[in-house]
């Protein structure tokens, strides 16, 4: 039966025999292995009562069978709702309640403490071994299944957002989302079954799973999964590998060690980054010492990739390159819904087969989110250059507005960054007794450099108008970051917020 997505993961075309999944405790299981795991876990859901549309719940370590569950899910047409290992069973039961899901998948360690707080869901185990009460049942089933026919429009996933402006909303993403969005960056980023990818990201994210995954599977590639980022296995991996998809944290850490160098690259291709921004100076650091370029490109929950640097082309950093193929973009003036003049500050909006189908049970945040002629709109600040290559200002909510003005923070942390001894910066603003809110600079030193505060003020005063400068600049170890490495500003606003009382 057609089924367009799971058929572009694991159809006849692939070479059955050939590794598909390697892994660092000696794993080692082809096409037909995954093909044949799928499908006993197919089996086992059925046999549970689930079918086409329902939504099953999974948090689990990531590994082998993890993956064969969300494309047991695709097979059968069963919704995908992949949470965070590190939700608590007060916030899982909110996601199991708004999907209504009717299976809970989850690690043994948690099952006592979940199955007291959340008795209303049938659950089973799977650890991160593969034993549990899934591989015990899946173990009894069949080794194939008839795949159920789904068609472009129906939802194969729910990933909820991180809801730091409010309760969280589920992004219903179906098969033509995340099917055409692959296809797209196989061939953008020039994948084929030659490769072999270093999978260290986390699989209940859209970068980990809907990226990397359904990228180097549709393509016919090998993948080297990791429980978990470490730089010395990576490192070790690399003369064996083509491709690594990662967070800046990783490339910052491959930097800090003295294994990291120009031969271990040398069989690699390609290095993409995303899911947070990337420093210039990350960026220039790598190339120096690895002679490769990162490829950064721009995502999110609701979409998918929507830019990305070429792959053929120049890689510019401080960018996340040019729209993909079949999608459009546009920065407009928010309040007018126009666009604005190419290199002025707007509204960055998204339109192309990758967007989703809207939030789950929030039809007015559906409507709230796209324009009338179907442009969704990103919550990003951003510039277009003179050659389309796209700058990120910043989120919407991040805006800083003072006495009146508008403040884009990554303008002055691109400054703060650029001083003497500052590794990175973050900008927010706090309230303020005058201005309503005014910027406040939070540093992190370089290792062994000693800030001169007095001297990164004199150097911001030459470069930013008077009201576009931190009324105070503040030093700390570390920089709050969610799993992802994106900066948690929500939570230093918090901490801050009476700095000016």
């Amino acid at each position: 039966m057609p089924n367009p997505l799971f058929d572009a993961l694991l159809g006849p075309h692939l070479d059955r025999e050939r590794v598909c999944i390697t892994t660092p405790d000696g794993q080692n299981l082809s096409f037909r292995d995954v093909i044949t795991q799928t499908a006993r876990i197919a089996n086992s859901l059925c046999a549970l009562g689930l079918g086409k549309e329902d939504v099953l719940a999974v948090q689990v370590e990531k590994s082998p069978t993890a993956l064969c569950i969300y494309l047991a899910c695709l097979q059968t047409g069963i919704v995908f709702l992949p949470l965070n290992t590190g939700y608590t069973a007060a916030e899982l039961r909110y996601f199991i309640t708004d999907s209504a899901a009717k299976l809970l998948i989850c690690d043994k360690d948690k099952y006592a403490c979940l199955v007291d707080n959340l008795p209303d869901i049938a659950m089973l185990t799977l650890n991160d071994d593969g034993t549990g009460t899934l591989a015990d049942h899946a173990q009894k089933q069949p080794g194939h299944f008839s795949t159920v026919a789904c068609c472009a429009d129906d939802l194969a996933a729910l990933l909820y957002t991180s809801g730091t402006t409010g309760r969280s909303k589920g992004a219903m993403l179906t098969q033509g989302n995340l099917l055409s969005n692959a296809q797209t960056l196989v061939d953008l980023w020039q994948f084929d079954h030659h490769d072999r990818l270093i999978h260290a990201l986390p699989i209940y994210h859209t970068h980990g799973l809907f990226v990397a995954m359904n990228v180097a599977l549709i393509s016919g590639a090998e993948v080297y999964l990791m429980p978990a980022f470490d730089a010395g296995l990576v490192i070790e991996q690399m003369p064996k590998a083509t491709a690594l998809m990662g967070v800046p944290t990783f490339y910052t850490r491959l930097l800090d060690s003295p294994a990291f160098n120009r031969s271990v690259t040398e069989n690699m291709r390609l290095f993409v980054s995303g899911s947070a921004p990337l420093l210039q100076d990350t960026h220039e650091k790598f190339e120096a010492i690895s002679g490769h370029r990162i490829l950064e490109r721009y995502g999110m929950t609701e979409t998918g990739m929507s830019i990305s640097n070429p792959y053929s082309g120049a890689r510019r950093a401080g960018t996340v390159g040019l729209a993909l193929p079949d999608v459009d973009i546009r920065i407009v003036d928010e309040s007018k819904g126009t666009a604005v003049v190419r290199g002025e500050i707007g509204m960055l909006e998204v339109r192309g087969e990758n967007v989703f189908q809207g939030y789950l049970n929030m039809p007015e945040k559906t409507a709230e989110a796209f324009r009338a002629d179907g442009f969704f709109i990103t919550g990003d600040l951003a510039r277009q250059d003179d050659q389309g290559y796209v700058h990120i200002v910043g989120r919407e909510k991040d805006l800083i507005i003072s006495g009146g003005l508008n403040i884009y923070p990554k303008e002055i942390e691109q400054v703060l960054d650029a001083q003497f001894g500052v590794l990175e910066s973050a900008v927010i603003g706090v309230p303020h007794p005058d201005f309503g809110e005014t910027p406040v600079g939070i540093l992190v030193a370089r290792p062994r450099a000693k800030l001169d505060i007095v001297s990164i003020q004199t150097g911001l005063a030459g470069q930013l108008a008077r009201f576009k400068q931190p009324r105070q600049l503040i030093v700390v170890d570390i920089l709050p970051r969610n799993t992802m490495g994106k900066v948690q500003k929500n939570l230093l606003r918090k901490q801050y917020t009476n700095l000016f009382a």
